[in-house]
């Protein structure tokens, strides 16, 4: 905890001189005053990603497309709790009934969230909340951006909704044991995995292409919260009936 927490003091990237207006306006708007740490913190990230995560990603492309998706409807299904609450949390009712119809259609016709038969039947695809979203609808500010290694990237007022997201999680309230503790690793491990699976081809094009991976990733975190934040996510689709 010492070493980490020097890090972070050690860590935080300096202001440019308040005379220099252009560089001042750039680093405000990156929002990243602990950038040096973010970096080390990417490096890590990277080294396991070569090391482990790609690897094992190219390993779990083996199965077959319509496998790997039902792995995904699952982890799909199993979100549900959370985003129902932060759709009601955040006054938005109809988003709310879609989520709870697309639980049941799924949970029962689909057989247990294997397949997503509201999206193929009824035309209502999937749409994701946290709490890092309601706290925004709630005006709380994003807060420095953050880097952690698995977990990606990340700021402020996000890592606090994730403890929000954790409590909300049935799991945390069905008490303590060894297959609680093994169902969780295993959920967890799967949606690393998923999420690394559904990024592949844009994590190696970045990792090829950009000249600053991180400045890349941080940008386009950025952008895609702020999307789902405006629930640009759902254009075009329609409300169960």
């Amino acid at each position: 905890m010492a070493l980490a927490g020097t890090a972070l003091l050690t860590g935080c990237a300096t202001p440019p001189a308040a005379t220099d207006r252009e560089a001042l306006a750039e680093f405000r708007a990156n929002n990243d005053p602990l950038e040096p740490f973010n970096r080390q913190m990417f490096a890590v990230h990277q080294v396991v990603d070569r090391a482990v995560l790609r690897p094992a990603t190219v390993a779990y492309q083996v199965l077959p497309l319509p496998v790997r998706n039902s792995v995904r409807n699952v982890l799909n299904n199993l979100r549900t709790p959370v985003v129902l609450v932060n759709d009601m949390l955040q006054g938005q009712p109809v988003r709310g009934g879609d989520t709870l119809g697309r639980f049941v259609i799924n949970s029962t016709l689909g057989v247990g969230g294997l397949f997503d038969v509201a999206e193929s039947r009824f035309g209502v695809p999937v749409h994701y909340e946290d709490f890092g979203q309601t706290l925004a609808t709630f005006g709380v500010g994003e807060g420095p951006f953050l880097f952690f290694p698995l977990l990606g990237p990340s700021n402020s007022r996000d890592l606090a909704g994730y403890g929000f997201d954790i409590a909300a999680q049935p799991l945390t309230w069905v008490g303590q044991g060894l297959a609680v503790s093994v169902l969780g690793g295993v959920r967890a491990g799967a949606t690393i995995l998923d999420t690394r699976d559904y990024y592949f081809n844009t994590i190696d094009e970045v990792n090829r292409t950009s000249l600053d991976p991180y400045a890349t990733l941080r940008s386009g975190y950025r952008q895609a919260r702020a999307n789902a934040i405006a629930n640009r996510d759902a254009t075009g689709t329609r409300s169960l009936p």
